[in-house]
């Protein structure tokens, strides 16, 4: 219990750890989901890490897959972010999480989930560099350039992620202490704090719109020049394999920012319990299993290589 008597009436206590409710009350789903989802994570694990080794391939080694190499590594560290500790809890009955705990997973999440907005803003950087100055991309999009644009990807993630998480952290938390998610995230978080949050609920937002919204605005401006760009193309071979390189990355950019939309930035209205979990489950899994397929499914390179790496694999037996 988290609250204890005083003169009759109840003195709340500060809240040191949580509990993960989940499917509290559908536990006959609890364990045909650890199932599914120790598959899904084994499929993201390998299709992610497989991604990384082909890209290693020397002929890969262009701007686009070494992105490609860090998108892939920083969809497996952020599924396992939450994954595991979901498992644990689906045959578990006891379903808390440490208050210090919970804040990691917070601010892992917001980290990694803010970094991938910004690399695939990067992305379509690399793109548009590509494709509308063909004759100076090697020279302004350069080794040392990759890097420090991964970088930067990665420190404006962890800055933006740390406000956010000192900020949710420094509501009080008192009484309840059940988030009745798979989870720790912000939006049930703040559900249980004993404080008026309509400030903090605005600055979410704004951050959420910072993040989300302006690198969507910046990829959104490339591609139009891109696409600008490809259909004066003389060559119709050229304008295909122009608009494969860029399909692949357009995929996945509606997929990420839409989930994290829908997450983040519904209306109070639709933000219905069951559907916040639904929502949940899928944001955490769907790009992060679909990226491999999609890159490798829509990309001759990346097949090409990936035929290599058989081939090697097969004659090294």
């Amino acid at each position: 219990m988290n609250y204890a008597e005083d003169s009759g009436r109840k003195n709340l206590t500060l809240v040191t750890e949580f509990i993960l409710m989940g499917l509290s009350n559908h536990r006959e789903l609890e364990v045909p989901l650890f199932f599914i989802y120790l598959f899904i994570y084994s499929l993201t694990l390998l299709g992610n890490l497989l991604i990384i080794i082909i890209t290693l391939d020397p002929a890969l080694h262009i701007p686009m897959y070494f992105f490609l190499r860090v998108l892939s590594f920083l969809e497996i560290c952020y599924t396992s972010v939450t994954i595991p500790k979901m498992l644990v809890n689906f045959l578990s009955d006891d379903k808390s999480i440490s208050y210090t705990g919970c804040a990691a997973q917070v601010f892992f999440m917001l980290f990694l989930g803010i970094t991938e907005c910004l690399l695939l803003a990067t992305m379509a950087y690399d793109r548009y560099m590509a494709i509308c100055n063909p004759l100076r991309y090697r020279i302004i999009v350069n080794r040392k350039v990759c890097l420090s644009l991964a970088i930067l990807s990665w420190l404006g993630g962890n800055v933006l992620a740390l406000i956010q998480a000192i900020w949710v952290f420094h509501l009080p938390f008192r009484g309840s202490n059940q988030i009745n998610y798979f989870f720790c995230d912000i939006p049930p978080l703040i559900k249980l704090a004993c404080s008026d949050t309509s400030i903090y609920e605005l600055q979410m937002f704004t951050i959420t719109m910072l993040c989300n919204f302006t690198p969507f605005c910046l990829i959104l401006v490339s591609y139009v020049v891109i696409i600008s760009t490809i259909l004066k193309m003389a060559s119709a071979e050229g304008r295909q394999k122009a608009f494969s390189t860029c399909s692949s990355h357009l995929i996945v950019v509606t997929l990420y920012y839409g989930s994290s939309c829908l997450i983040y930035l519904r209306p109070k209205s639709m933000n219905t319990l069951e559907s916040s979990k639904v929502l949940g489950l899928v944001y955490t899994t769907m790009t992060p299993i679909l990226n491999p397929i999609i890159y490798s499914l829509r990309n001759k390179e990346v097949k090409e290589a990936l035929r290599r790496l058989f081939r090697c694999g097969l004659k090294i037996y």
